[in-house]
C-alpha cells in the first residue's frame, strides 16, 4: 500500500540520519560531542512530529474493515463462497500462475484445484491466446484497471471460446495483488459489432468425445497398474521398471517417452535408462536421445533436484531439453508441440527417484491438464515399484 511504503522510505532515512550521527559522535573528541546534540534532538522530534502520526494511521488503517488481515470466521466463509460460486473462477498472480481454483472452474479445465494450484494458467490455452492472457493479467495486477479477452482452451473437447474476464484483488493478511479470473465457457462467436459477447448453448448434453477420452485415460492407468505389479512380481530392479512403464505409454500416450534415473544415494551424475521415439524415426535419432547425458537437460534437471514438473504447450525455450550431438536442439530437431516431465517420487516427503519426459510431435494435439494429472498419479506409481535396492539373487537350492 502506498502508505506503507512512505512509512518505510522514512523509517529507513531516518535510521541512516541515525547512523551519521553516531558515526560523527565517535569521531569526535569528548569536548566537541555536544555540538551534535540539537541534531539528535531533531530527528527526535521528527519521530514524534511525522513517523509516529503515520504510523498511528497505518494501525488503524489495518484494523478497518478494508485493510489487514480480516477476521479468520470472515475469510472462511469468502473461501466457501468462492469455491461454490457457479462461474468457473481462479485467483492468479501477475504470471498467470494459479493460487487458487474454484469447483466449477476445476470442471472446466478438466484438473483437480490442487495440481493446477501453483501452474501457469496460459499453459491451458492455445498458443495464440497465451501471450495476450499473461499481457493482459499482468496490467491488472499493476492496477491499469480490468480487462475482459476472448481466448480458447487447448482441450479439443471443448467446443467455442472461452470469455475471461480479470479484476484486481488484493486478499487479506497478502503482501501482493491478485486478479481475479471469471470464465464464461461455451461462448459462441458472433457477427462482429454485436452487443453481447456471445451465447450460451441452450442445454449441455454429453460429449461422446469427452466420455471416450476419460475412458482411455482410466484404461490407461489399469494397463500401467497391470504392468507394475508384474514387473514388482518378477523381482526387476528400476531400470526394469522404467524400461516397462516407458512401453505402456510409448505410443498410446506419447510419441517420445524418455526415463532418467536419479543417483541412489549420495552425489552422483544421472543417468538416461530409457529412450523410444516414434515408430518411423531414424534410429540414429533415437540413439542419439539415449546417449544425451540428463545433467545437459535443464527440465530433467529440475525435475531430479527440486521436484518440479512441467507442462509446456508450445515450448518457447528451444534448449529446455538440452541440444543433440549436432548441436541442435532436441524440442526443435524433434518437432516437440507439447511435453511432460514429472519427477518419480512415492510422496512429497521422500525422495525424487527418476524423471519421466513425454513429448507429443506434429499435429497429435497437446497435453491438456487432465492428462497432466493422470500422468502425475503414474508416475507416483511408477516411483512406488522401484525397489530401493538392488533384487537379492535367490538363495542356493531355492
Amino acid at each position: 500500500m502506498p502508505g506503507a511504503q512512505e512509512f518505510g522510505a522514512e523509517l529507513t532515512d531516518f535510521r541512516r540520519r541515525v547512523d551519521e550521527l553516531r558515526t560523527a559522535r565517535a569521531s569526535l573528541p569528548s569536548q566537541e560531542r555536544l555540538s551534535l546534540l540539537d541534531a539528535a534532538l531533531f530527528e527526535l522530534q521528527h519521530v514524534v512530529d511525522v513517523l509516529w502520526p503515520q504510523y498511528d494511521a497505518l494501525t488503524a488503517a489495518s484494523r478497518s474493515p478494508g485493510g489487514g488481515r480480516a477476521d479468520p470466521q470472515e475469510q472462511q466463509l469468502l473461501r466457501a463462497l468462492f469455491q461454490r460460486l457457479p462461474v468457473p473462477a481462479a485467483l492468479l498472480d501477475r504470471d498467470t500462475v494459479v493460487r487458487r481454483m474454484n469447483f466449477a472452474a476445476t470442471q472446466l479445465f478438466h484438473t483437480r484445484a490442487g495440481y493446477a494450484t501453483g501452474r501457469p494458467l496460459a499453459a491451458s490455452l492455445r498458443r495464440d491466446g497465451q501471450a495476450a492472457l499473461r499481457s493482459q493479467v499482468a496490467a491488472v495486477a499493476r492496477g491499469e484497471g480490468d480487462r475482459s479477452l476472448t481466448v480458447r482452451l487447448s482441450q479439443p473437447s471443448v467446443d467455442g471460446e472461452v470469455r475471461v474476464t480479470l479484476a484486481a484483488l488484493r486478499p487479506p493478511g497478502e503482501p501482493h495483488p491478485a486478479v481475479l479470473a471469471a470464465f464464461q465457457p461455451g461462448v459462441i462467436g458472433g457477427p462482429a459489432g454485436e452487443g453481447t459477447a456471445g451465447a450460451r448453448r441452450p442445454e449441455s448434453r454429453p460429449d461422446l468425445a469427452e466420455v471416450t477420452r476419460h475412458a482411455e485415460l482410466l484404461d490407461l492407468a489399469d494397463d500401467m497398474a497391470a504392468a507394475l505389479l508384474r514387473v514388482a512380481l518378477a523381482g526387476g530392479g528400476p531400470e526394469a521398471v522404467l524400461a516397462r512403464a516407458a512401453e505402456v505409454l510409448h505410443g498410446r500416450f506419447a510419441d517420445w517417452v524418455i526415463a532418467d534415473l536419479a543417483p541412489e544415494s549420495g552425489p552422483g551424475a544421472p543417468r538416461r535408462v530409457v529412450a523410444l521415439g516414434p515408430r518411423d524415426a531414424v534410429g540414429d535419432r533415437t540413439a542419439s536421445l539415449a546417449e544425451q547425458d540428463p545433467a545437459d537437460c535443464p527440465l530433467v534437471v529440475d525435475a531430479l533436484s527440486d521436484g518440479v514438473s512441467a507442462l509446456r504447450v508450445s515450448p518457447a525455450d528451444a534448449d529446455a531439453f538440452g541440444r543433440d550431438a549436432t548441436g541442435a536442439p532436441v524440442l526443435v530437431r524433434e518437432e516437440v508441440t507439447s511435453l511432460l516431465c514429472i519427477p518419480l517420487r512415492a510422496s512429497a516427503a521422500e525422495p525424487v527417484r527418476g524423471a519421466l519426459t513425454l513429448f507429443r510431435t506434429g499435429g497429435r494435439g497437446a497435453f491438456e491438464m487432465a492428462e497432466a494429472g493422470v500422468a502425475d498419479r503414474i508416475s507416483r506409481h511408477v516411483a512406488l515399484a522401484m525397489p530401493r535396492t538392488a533384487p537379492r539373487a535367490p538363495a542356493p537350492g531355492a
